[in-house]
């Protein structure tokens, strides 16, 4: 017999907007990644090799959310 549990959250405020954050960031990082590779290997014919630590030099807010999200 299979259970299914459903929750719901009420995040405050703040964590409103750390969610918020984080998942923007995640969506940003995602597309900006993707790009990356497609314009690599458009260019070149091979896969790049990228990962996100690689991003928070050129773009500092990424560093304001979990870097495991």
């Amino acid at each position: 017999m299979n259970k299914a549990y459903k929750f719901r959250i009420y995040p405050n405020r703040e964590q409103e907007v750390l969610l918020s954050k984080t998942f923007g960031c995640c969506r940003f990082l995602y597309n900006a990644m993707l790009s990356d590779k497609i314009r690599e290997y458009q260019a070149t014919g091979k896969m790049l090799m990228n990962t996100p630590a690689m991003y928070k030099k050129e773009y500092p807010f990424l560093k304001e959310v979990d870097s495991l999200a």
